[in-house]
């Protein structure tokens, strides 16, 4: 089989997964006006999703050790599949966040999946082209998604903007089904067993429980810059809801322009020290953007750059994670999708109060101080790239439908 066709049920799972987490913004004010309820209300949809994640992530990690990355994408389709379906057609609020938290669950299998899918479907020579795909597909939803979702809804009903996800999760189940391969990944000799925890193996090892929390700590940041910069726009220049949409979709597309050119990058540096580095930097370039203010297209441009070393650290640290446990890549990616969810967590609400107590200067170096942590926690971080022989591709089997 391709390379590329074992790497599309991949691309569509982690699509699928921002999918159902973008949907949310541009309709949310719809949403509580239809249920009569406030935006902050209606915004805990996004907790108990992402809480749901979290808590599945656990549970989603050692399963795909011990069965395989192709169930998952199909269960994780499925789930995220009707949970859109149930959003769309719920008639209160509290079912609406029912519905959340099958979308929760089918968030953390597709996307522990479509990660841990990089280690287990390709060989080291692939890894680094396969992940940076998987890393910037994640950003189609926000480029393409979200102005079609707001499309949607103003044209017919905020209801309508949920067949984005539907068909997001539909496509990947289709993909899994007839594209991925259908063997389990072998764990290496010595490893435990199978069905282990993954959570306990992640944590009983020094440098992967270092890697897991500084992923923690880096979303947390990440988030709480990414939630509150359509409003740092909107407050320091007056910006348009419009404009702000395209100007974080400008940001999103160099994000992805970066993900997908990144094995240049590592064939050129070091891995570990490149993704300190851009973690280092991403948090200077946040704090500068929230500090100096001379234009709105000064800003654009740091956060372009922003955005740059935001794909080098992403792909790069991902690879990074893949290789903590390399005969457990479900336990890994498991661990990274709870600390990326359970990040978002911390870093909107985090962000919101640092930013009501302090305002945007502030909030920009918090950020800045939670990029250096997690940079440093990565120090100890051990990077077995130059220090083992790179493992063969093996042939990979035909799919076979169900």
């Amino acid at each position: 089989m391709s390379r590329r066709r074992a790497l599309t049920p991949l691309l569509l799972a982690t699509t699928a997964t921002q999918a159902s987490i973008v949907v949310l913004a541009p309709i949310v004010v719809d949403i509580g006006r239809d249920f009569g309820a406030s935006v902050s209300a209606v915004g805990q949809a996004r907790t108990i999703m992402a809480g749901t994640a979290v808590l599945a992530a656990f549970a989603v990690g050692p399963l795909i050790d011990r069965i395989g990355v192709r169930p998952l994408i199909v269960r994780g389709s499925a789930l995220a599949l009707v949970g859109a379906l149930a959003s769309a057609l719920s008639p209160t609020l509290p079912v609406f966040f029912a519905a959340q938290l099958m979308t929760g669950a089918g968030v953390a299998c597709l996307l522990s999946a479509g990660f841990a899918g990089v280690g287990a479907f390709f060989g080291d020579e692939d890894t680094g082209w396969a992940m940076g795909y998987v890393v910037g597909a994640q950003s189609i939803a926000w480029i393409v998604g979200t102005p079609l979702i707001g499309v949607l809804s103003d044209s017919v009903s905020w209801r309508l903007g949920y067949a984005l996800p539907a068909l997001a999760a539909l496509a990947a189940l289709v993909a899994a089904l007839t594209l991925a391969p259908t063997q389990a990944p072998k764990p290496a000799a010595g490893s435990s067993a199978p069905g282990a925890f993954g959570l306990r193996d992640v944590l009983r090892d020094a440098s992967a429980r270092r890697w897991t929390i500084s992923e923690l700590v880096a979303y947390a940041a990440w988030t709480a810059d990414l939630t509150y910069i359509g409003a740092f726009y909107i407050e320091t220049y007056d910006s348009s809801t419009t404009t702000v949409g395209f100007l974080l979709a400008i940001g999103s597309l160099c994000f992805l322009a970066t993900t997908i050119t990144t094995p240049r990058w590592l064939g050129r540096y070091p891995r570990r020290p490149l993704v300190i580095a851009s973690a280092l930097a991403m948090g200077s370039l946040v704090a500068l953007t929230l500090n100096v203010t001379p234009s709105v297209f000064f800003t654009l441009a740091v956060f372009c750059v922003m955005a740059v070393f935001a794909g080098l650290r992403t792909t790069g640290s991902s690879l990074l994670g893949l290789d903590q446990l390399p005969e457990r890549p479900g336990s890994m990616m498991g661990a990274r999708t709870a600390s990326a969810q359970l990040g978002y967590m911390i870093g909107a609400s985090a962000g919101g109060a640092v930013l009501a107590l302090a305002g945007f200067g502030a909030l920009g170096f918090v950020i800045l101080t939670g990029m250096a942590i997690s940079a440093l926690l990565l120090t100890g971080v051990r990077d077995p790239e130059h220090a083992t022989p790179r493992r063969a591709r093996e042939p990979l089997p035909e799919p076979v439908p169900d």
